[in-house]
């Protein structure tokens, strides 16, 4: 695969990944204020495998951290990049609701 671009189409409310022309996969979003929420994340059919879902992920973490909003990970996927990664994204998600998420209180 070759590099992907990763972009925040804020009229879909939704990370879209995209593969030369093709998108590949996006994680949609809602904003409530200083919250950020993803439902859900999606990689397209023949983009399995390739590491997709996580590029789009750690670049939708990071925008949120830019932007100082907090993360609720309702999306499965959401809730593992930050549980595999702790130090990195912990701190994004507030501290009453992480056990709701299966995530390490600190």
């Amino acid at each position: 695969m070759r590099m992907a671009t990763v972009r925040d189409n804020t009229a879909e409310y939704r990370y879209e990944i995209v593969d030369g022309d093709e998108l590949a996969g996006f994680a949609d979003y809602t904003l409530d204020g200083d919250v950020i929420t993803f439902p859900h994340t999606v990689t397209l059919p023949g983009n399995e495998g390739k590491g997709i879902a996580r590029q789009l992920v750690e670049f939708a973490l990071a925008d949120a951290r830019e932007r100082q909003l907090a993360v609720l990970p309702k999306c499965w996927f959401v809730s593992k990049v930050i549980a595999d990664n702790p130090g990195e994204y912990l701190d994004l998600v507030p501290a009453d609701t992480r056990a709701t998420y299966d995530l390490p209180l600190s």
